[in-house]
This record gives C-alpha cells, sequence and structure tokens, in this order.
C-alpha cells in the first residue's frame, strides 16, 4: 500500500514511497524516529534501528554536551597551555636579544621594566606583581617552569575548561607576587612562572582530593618542590607558596561550587580571590608608607 501524500516512481510495480531526499529512488525503508521513507543512502545506524540524515543532525543540535565535574565542557584539546608556553618563551627571546645574551637575558631594559621589584611596587609600578610572571632567568629557569607547566596543563586544562584554567594560572601568579611583595626583602628581583606553576600543583591537589582519588602522588609532588625551594639558592620560597596556597584556595572555590548555581559560585571565587589579593598589597603599602 502507498503511503499518503508519498511521491511514487512512475512505473513502479508495487506502489513503493520513494526517498524524502532522492524523489528519483524507490526505497522500503524509514526512519525509525520520523518515520519518513529514506534510501540506504540517507540512513545511518543508531542505538535502536536506523534513523535518516536529518534526524541525526538534529539529535546532535539537542544533545546536551558532556560535561566534567568542575563544570566544563569535556574536551582534550589543549589551548591555553601552549599559548601560555609560548608567550614565556617570545618574552624569553625578547629579552635575550635586547641583552644580546641567553645566559644574561636579565640585563635587557625589557626585564628591568616588568620584574618583581618590591621597592618600585611600592612606588607605584603595580604591573610588576603581574608581569614578572612571565619573565625568566636564564634558558634552564624557563625550561624548567614551562616543562612543569605543560605536564600540569596537559592533565588540568581538559577537566578545567580553557576559562577555569587562565583563571587559577593568572591569579596563582598575583598571589606569587603579592606574597612576595608583602613578606619578602623590599631590593630582591624575582620573576618566573613558578609562583602560577605552583598554584596548578595546588589545583591539582583539590581536585585530586574532590574526586576522592588516592593524593598520594600529588602530595609528593608538591613535597619534593617545596624542598628544594627550601634548600637551593636563589629560588623565590615566598612567590612558591603564595601561588600554592592561592591555586588551592581558588580551585577549591571551583570543584566545590554548588551545581546548580556553579557558574556564578565559580566566578565569584575567582573575584573574591583577585579583590582580596589586591586589598592586601594596598594595606602593605600603607604599612611601609
Amino acid at each position: 500500500m502507498t503511503a499518503v501524500n508519498q511521491p511514487v516512481v512512475p512505473g513502479d510495480p508495487v506502489g513503493a514511497p520513494a526517498c524524502v531526499r532522492h524523489p528519483d529512488r524507490v526505497t522500503g525503508l524509514r526512519c525509525t524516529r520520523c518515520e519518513r521513507p529514506a534510501c540506504p543512502e540517507c540512513l545511518r545506524e543508531a542505538s535502536v534501528g536506523y534513523q535518516c540524515v536529518d534526524c541525526v543532525s538534529e539529535g546532535r543540535r539537542t544533545v546536551r554536551p558532556a560535561r566534567t565535574f568542575v563544570g566544563a565542557e569535556l574536551s582534550s584539546r589543549l589551548i591555553v597551555t601552549p599559548v601560555l608556553i609560548a608567550l614565556n618563551v617570545l618574552l624569553f627571546a625578547v629579552t635575550a636579544v635586547q641583552a644580546g645574551s641567553v645566559m644574561g637575558n636579565q640585563n635587557s631594559p625589557f626585564f628591568a621594566e616588568f620584574f618583581l621589584w618590591p621597592a618600585g611596587v611600592y612606588y607605584g609600578e603595580w604591573w610588576r606583581l603581574f608581569t614578572s610572571g612571565f619573565l625568566h632567568f636564564g634558558p634552564a629557569h624557563l625550561a624548567l617552569n614551562m616543562i612543569a607547566l605543560y605536564v600540569l596543563g596537559r592533565d588540568l586544562e581538559p577537566v578545567f575548561g580553557k576559562v577555569r584554567f587562565l583563571a587559577v594560572y593568572l591569579v596563582s601568579l598575583l598571589g606569587g607576587g603579592v606574597a612576595v611583595y608583602l613578606f619578602g626583602a623590599v631590593n630582591t628581583p624575582v620573576a618566573g612562572a613558578s609562583g602560577a606553576v605552583y598554584g596548578l600543583m595546588g589545583a591539582m591537589l583539590v581536585a585530586v582530593l574532590r574526586l576522592k582519588l588516592n593524593p598520594g602522588s600529588a602530595l609528593g609532588v608538591i613535597g619534593l618542590n617545596l624542598v628544594l625551594s627550601f634548600t637551593l639558592p636563589g629560588i623565590s620560597l615566598l612567590g612558591h607558596l603564595g601561588g600554592l596556597v592561592v591555586g588551592a584556595a581558588v580551585t577549591a572555590g571551583l570543584v566545590y561550587a554548588p551545581p546548580a548555581r556553579r557558574n556564578a559560585w565559580q566566578a565569584g571565587a575567582v573575584a573574591a580571590a583577585f579583590a582580596l589579593l589586591v586589598v592586601m598589597a594596598f594595606v602593605r603599602t600603607g604599612q611601609l608608607g
């Protein structure tokens, strides 16, 4: 029996309907979702039977993307991590070219303008609290931080998503700078992404605890790096601790946010951490004054 309002190919002996997308093709097949006639070329295998390409496209538009426990869309593609690494390498190259030396890149005018100098911050050069996190003393310093950033970013960015991962990184970076300004010597030059990297270590620990996994590996990595920070000369322990504490605190605000208003809570946690760091820096300036 021919379906109502379905085109029929002239001369077809059985009166079978034609494919809705290809009227010149007679077919006895139908989409299990919309029940319209469809030829084999227009059908795709589904969990139950076969669906036409139109229903498959509509289903893809309406299916909600998978999300992680933090609320980010699940993705294995790294974007923020390689961009941050490229930016750090680029700025190192700029300082090396200006200084005419790879090993003595800190002698460049660009480095002098943007490294963390607490006395300069006191006299109004606030950008140093942030920009110093993108400068490094020599290639070894750069390489160690970028390797750590890649290893941590490879695991955290797909779970946190681009925006949340970048927020943890930048606020941790600022936290390390503020810690140096609050408690460090006023004339000690400081630079490097270590504060942000330690913030990612803190983020990893909090995420592991939130998922109720074994925190042994995360604790071991943090413990080893803290021992090196205490024992090796020329390392900013305050910057490392500041980044670690701030990164862990901000991440706690992200992973423990109530699902009902997750985005608002997470944005508030990041904003509150940033505001607190700014206030602490202002208070310190007033005390020094």
